[in-house]
Protein backbone atom coordinates (compact mmCIF):
# COMPACT_ATOMS: atom_id res chain seq x y z
CA UNK A 1 0.00 0.00 0.00
CA UNK A 2 1.28 3.40 -1.10
CA UNK A 3 1.46 6.73 1.22
CA UNK A 4 -1.44 8.33 2.42
CA UNK A 5 0.22 11.87 1.83
CA UNK A 6 -2.75 13.29 0.46
CA UNK A 7 -5.21 12.82 3.47
CA UNK A 8 -4.75 15.66 6.08
CA UNK A 9 -6.98 16.13 9.20
CA UNK A 10 -7.12 19.28 10.91
CA UNK A 11 -9.20 20.27 13.64
CA UNK A 12 -9.98 23.79 11.83
CA UNK A 13 -11.32 21.95 8.44
CA UNK A 14 -14.27 19.89 8.25
CA UNK A 15 -14.51 20.04 12.42
CA UNK A 16 -10.85 17.06 11.83
CA UNK A 17 -12.75 15.24 10.04
CA UNK A 18 -10.29 13.57 7.07
CA UNK A 19 -9.90 15.40 4.24
CA UNK A 20 -8.15 15.50 0.62
CA UNK A 21 -5.25 17.50 0.59
CA UNK A 22 -6.37 19.98 3.56
CA UNK A 23 -9.29 21.44 1.11
CA UNK A 24 -12.96 20.68 2.19
CA UNK A 25 -13.65 17.50 0.30
CA UNK A 26 -13.64 14.63 2.95
CA UNK A 27 -12.56 11.37 2.56
CA UNK A 28 -16.04 10.14 3.94
CA UNK A 29 -18.17 12.31 1.07
CA UNK A 30 -15.64 10.47 -1.47
CA UNK A 31 -16.72 6.66 -0.39
CA UNK A 32 -20.22 7.21 0.43
CA UNK A 33 -20.53 8.71 -3.46
CA UNK A 34 -18.48 5.58 -4.49
CA UNK A 35 -20.43 3.34 -2.55
CA UNK A 36 -23.88 5.46 -3.94
CA UNK A 37 -22.69 3.91 -7.81
CA UNK A 38 -20.99 7.47 -8.50
CA UNK A 39 -17.94 6.62 -10.56
CA UNK A 40 -14.48 8.18 -9.76
CA UNK A 41 -15.14 9.88 -13.36
CA UNK A 42 -18.31 11.49 -12.05
CA UNK A 43 -16.49 12.32 -8.64
CA UNK A 44 -13.74 14.21 -10.67
CA UNK A 45 -16.18 15.97 -13.28
CA UNK A 46 -18.35 17.26 -10.08
CA UNK A 47 -15.11 18.35 -8.10
CA UNK A 48 -12.82 19.79 -10.30
CA UNK A 49 -10.72 20.18 -7.25
CA UNK A 50 -9.50 16.92 -6.42
CA UNK A 51 -7.99 14.38 -8.78
CA UNK A 52 -7.76 10.72 -9.31
CA UNK A 53 -4.90 9.36 -6.97
CA UNK A 54 -7.25 11.77 -4.14
CA UNK A 55 -9.97 9.66 -4.68
CA UNK A 56 -7.47 6.33 -4.77
CA UNK A 57 -6.24 7.39 -1.11
CA UNK A 58 -9.33 8.29 0.17
CA UNK A 59 -10.18 4.62 -0.55
CA UNK A 60 -7.50 3.59 0.49
CA UNK A 61 -7.81 5.05 3.68
CA UNK A 62 -10.90 4.06 4.35
CA UNK A 63 -10.14 0.46 3.74
CA UNK A 64 -7.30 0.89 6.72
CA UNK A 65 -9.91 2.54 8.82
CA UNK A 66 -11.96 -0.49 8.53
CA UNK A 67 -8.80 -2.59 9.41
CA UNK A 68 -8.87 -0.57 12.59
CA UNK A 69 -5.49 0.11 11.83
CA UNK A 70 -3.52 3.34 13.22
CA UNK A 71 -2.44 5.54 10.03
CA UNK A 72 -0.10 8.64 10.60
CA UNK A 73 -1.77 11.86 8.19
CA UNK A 74 -0.11 14.95 6.99
CA UNK A 75 -0.47 18.05 8.04
CA UNK A 76 -2.34 20.27 6.16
Amino acid sequence: MGPLDRITQEPGIMGGKACLRGIRVTVGMVVSQIGAGRSVNDLLADYPCIEREDVMQALRYAAWRAEEREVLLAKA
